[in-house]
């Protein structure tokens, strides 16, 4: 089984906890802080994946750190879980799939719009709010620029891909001038 498959597995439960629960913003700010720190770390993230440190001695290492940072009892166990199954040190994808589970059951989708310059707040919210209407949701929109697209956007909005970059229709455009 690949490990985007484990993670949306993991994810998906520990949203049906954290909902049940009403805590997933809490415990979604936690499993970020957690992945976050493990990320940082060379040696915690090597702590908890390497097969040579006993697992007595990388359970005495996560009740520590659960005990400096104080989460939930959601948190925390969730944690211990992942551990207990080897899965730790794939919690960054976790995490990632966890934040994208809770938006999906919130009915928010996420778009990331590139850019051949950066976007003004003006021309941000058209796009926002286009994007709104569009998908009949609510859109978290991601904006990054990319020179090379000459002019125009390209957006993404999960595997729908609307382009309008200036390259692209270049590209069209030098296609059908060598096949015409």
């Amino acid at each position: 089984m690949s490990n985007e498959m484990i993670a949306r597995r993991y994810a998906s439960a520990l949203a049906d906890v954290a909902t049940a629960g009403g805590n997933s913003d809490e415990v979604a700010a936690e499993v970020h802080a957690f992945a976050a720190m493990v990320r940082s770390s060379d040696e915690l993230r090597k702590a908890f994946v390497s097969p040579a440190i006993g697992h007595g001695s990388k359970e005495k290492l996560l009740d520590e750190l659960i005990a400096r940072s104080k989460p939930s009892k959601t948190t925390a166990n969730f944690l211990r879980v992942l551990l207990r199954n080897g899965r730790l040190g794939d919690l960054a994808e976790i995490d990632g799939r966890f934040a994208a589970e809770l938006e999906e059951r919130g009915g928010i989708v996420a778009a990331e719009v590139v850019s051949a310059r950066e976007l003004d707040t003006d021309e941000r919210s058209l796009f926002e709010n286009d994007l709104n209407r569009l998908t009949g949701k609510k859109v978290r929109v991601e904006f990054k620029v990319d020179a090379g697209l000459i002019g125009g956007a390209v957006t993404r909005v999960g595997s729908t891909v609307f382009d309008g970059s200036v390259r692209t229709k270049l590209d069209n455009l030098r296609e059908q001038l060598m096949n015409g």
